[in-house]
């Protein structure tokens, strides 16, 4: 960049989003497969860990929380 050239930074920052899931499946295990549950129209398999109580599927935002009592997970 030439002497005495600024460049401006947009300094402003977005409020994050917040995903509505589209549907909430409690589950007994820390390790869940999603489909998208709709066959053909799904979309690929996906398996995903729950570390903590709960987690969105990344391509069709269904949530997967774990029931009260489930242990941790067992490293697998």
């Amino acid at each position: 960049m030439p002497a005495g050239d600024t460049q401006s930074s947009d300094t402003t920052t977005a409020a994050p989003t917040t995903i509505t899931p589209t549907e909430i499946i409690h589950v007994d295990q820390r390790v869940v497969a999603c489909d998208g549950g709709d066959g053909p129209l799904g979309h690929p398999r996906v398996y995903l860990r729950i570390p903590d109580r709960e987690v969105m599927c990344p391509y069709c935002s269904r949530l997967f929380v774990v029931n009260e009592g489930v242990g941790p997970a067992d490293g697998h």
